[in-house]
């Protein structure tokens, strides 16, 4: 199996789990502490932003469009038909499942928090702020690529560059988010929380449930 049974994994969940609360608790109370050091972090990452040019510019510009939701989605279902051709089938589910799964909790606690965007934020990215569900989509869409297709690469060297592209995309992902003002550095660190802590249960659901879908007639010949 891609995913196999962890003993760790309820630790792994609370952990997250806790982190993620205690961060959404600090943020929905406007405590001080919280609101000093995001203003410090953005000022970190947009300090010597120059507006609409430079490489660095045009850079965090494409990452936060490639990773906006409606993309997430698009990447996820091209996995998943990949997987599917090459009659991973269960895989390609659960990896829908997973980005759909983050997406309702994180537009869930939105809508709890109901925090606003930076003032300079464009007008193009509306909503609430807590969490960044560009961050928090594409985390899912990162975990499935190291969960799920990078281990199918032969080639020891080819898979570790590729986990660690996948690792810096994240990161520069969070990074474009603030850079854009679209997102205080919390709403891009809760999101990952989240993001992480809902993986836990998405895992525990593919080890629990992959073996018995194989009873199913048009999911018998795939593999897990």
């Amino acid at each position: 199996m891609f995913i196999e049974r962890d003993d760790h994994r309820l630790r792994r969940f609370v952990v997250g789990g806790v982190f993620f609360l205690v961060l959404m608790l600090l943020i929905m109370f406007n405590s001080s502490v919280a609101t000093m050091v995001d203003a410090v972090l953005q000022s970190l990452f947009t300090g010597q932003r120059l507006e609409g040019a430079g490489w660095f510019h045009a850079l965090m510009t494409l990452l936060s469009f490639l990773a906006k939701p409606t993309m997430d989605i698009i990447w996820i279902l091209i996995i998943a038909v990949v997987l599917w051709l090459k009659r991973y089938q269960i895989p390609a589910l659960w990896a829908v499942c997973t980005l759909l799964g983050g997406d309702v909790f994180g537009e869930l606690f939105k809508h709890i928090v109901k925090r606003a965007r930076p003032a300079q934020h464009l007008a193009a990215d509306d909503g609430y702020s807590f969490p960044s569900g560009h961050v928090l989509g594409f985390f899912l869409v990162a975990a499935v690529l190291l969960l799920i297709v990078v281990p199918l690469i032969r080639k020891h060297s080819t898979r570790t560059i590729c986990q660690l592209l996948i690792v810096f995309a994240v990161f520069f992902l969070a990074v474009s988010r603030v850079y854009l003002y679209a997102h205080w550095p919390f709403d891009t660190i809760g999101a990952m929380l989240l993001a992480y802590t809902w993986l836990q249960v998405a895992e525990w659901l593919y080890v629990a449930w992959a073996p018995r879908l194989l009873r199913v007639p048009f999911l018998s010949s795939s593999e897990i």
